[in-house]
C-alpha cells in the first residue's frame, strides 16, 4: 500500500516540477481515502444531492488519490496588482488544467502497467450551467482525503493554502488503511479570528459572510472569459484566494 502511494505521490510532484509553461507551482500535497468512506455519501448533504460517487466512475473502486497543485507566488502578486484578472491569473487557470489531465493520463497509463485499474474526471466544466453544481467536485474530493477544510472563501485550504487547482484519481485497488485524519481548520476567521479579506477582494460582491451568490459570481467568471479573446476558455477570477490563506493554512 505504502509503495503505491510513494509512487503516486513522487510522479505527481515530478510531473508539477517538470511543468514546462509559463505557470510555476511550489510542491504538490497529495492524499489518499478509501473509496468507502462515509464521507462521499456526505458529500451529497454537503455538496449536492447529485454529487457522484467513487463507484460512478469506476465500478470497482476501491480507492481514491486526490491532489493540489499550489501555485508560486508570483501568480498571486500578478492577481494582487490588477483590479481586472490579471492575465498570469488567467494563463495558470488554463495551463493547470491542461496539467492536471496530463498527470492524470500519466498516472493512468503507470498504473495499468502495474495491473492498477483507475478512472477519473477532467479538471474543469464538469458541471451543470443552469444549477451551477459540479457532478465530481474535485475540492470536494480532496476534503474527503483529508487535503483541507473549507474557508469562508468557500475554497478548500489546504497546509499549501488555497491558491492552485485540485484533481482526483479512482483507483481499483485499496492502497489506503483506514481512513485519513481532516485536517485542521486554516480559515482564519472559521478559526475564531478576525478576516474578511476574501469578502473584500470578492469584485462584484457575490461572496459574503452568508455565502456565495453561485450565479453571480458565475457571470463575473464569464466576463473573465470574454476579457481573455486569444486564450482558450478561462473563466477563472481567483480575487478570494488571495487572502492571508491563499499560500498557507494557520
Amino acid at each position: 500500500m505504502k509503495e503505491l502511494q510513494e509512487f503516486i505521490t513522487q510522479r505527481i510532484c515530478s510531473l508539477a516540477e517538470a511543468h514546462s509553461g509559463l505557470t510555476k507551482y511550489r510542491k504538490p500535497v497529495v492524499g489518499f481515502v478509501p473509496a468507502t468512506s462515509p464521507r462521499f455519501a456526505l458529500l451529497k448533504q454537503v455538496a449536492h444531492a447529485e454529487h457522484s460517487l467513487p463507484e460512478d466512475l469506476l465500478p470497482d473502486a476501491k480507492s481514491v488519490v486526490a491532489f493540489f497543485l499550489p501555485f508560486a507566488p508570483e501568480t498571486l502578486t500578478a492577481n494582487r496588482k490588477t483590479i481586472a484578472v490579471s492575465r498570469e491569473w488567467a494563463v495558470a487557470y488554463i495551463e493547470t488544467n491542461a496539467l492536471i489531465s496530463q498527470i492524470c493520463e500519466t498516472l493512468q497509463q503507470d498504473l495499468e502497467g502495474r495491473g492498477v485499474k483507475s478512472a477519473f474526471a477532467k479538471p474543469t466544466h464538469n458541471f451543470d450551467e443552469v444549477k451551477l453544481v459540479s457532478f465530481w467536485s474535485h475540492k470536494h474530493v480532496a476534503w474527503a482525503a483529508g487535503l483541507g477544510n473549507f474557508g469562508v472563501n468557500q475554497l478548500l485550504i489546504t497546509s499549501a493554502g488555497c491558491a492552485g487547482r485540485f484533481g482526483t484519481l479512482v483507483l481499483a485497488n485499496n492502497i489506503v488503511d483506514g481512513e485519513p485524519e481532516l485536517a485542521e481548520q486554516g480559515c482564519l476567521k472559521k478559526a475564531g479570528g478576525k478576516c474578511d479579506k476574501c469578502i473584500e477582494l470578492c469584485p462584484t460582491q457575490a461572496l459574503t459572510s452568508e455565502g456565495l451568490d453561485k450565479a453571480r459570481c458565475y457571470e463575473q467568471l464569464k466576463q473573465v472569459d470574454v476579457s481573455f479573446p486569444d486564450l482558450p476558455t478561462c473563466d477563472a477570477c481567483g480575487k478570494c484566494t488571495l487572502g492571508p490563506c491563499a499560500l498557507q493554512s494557520f
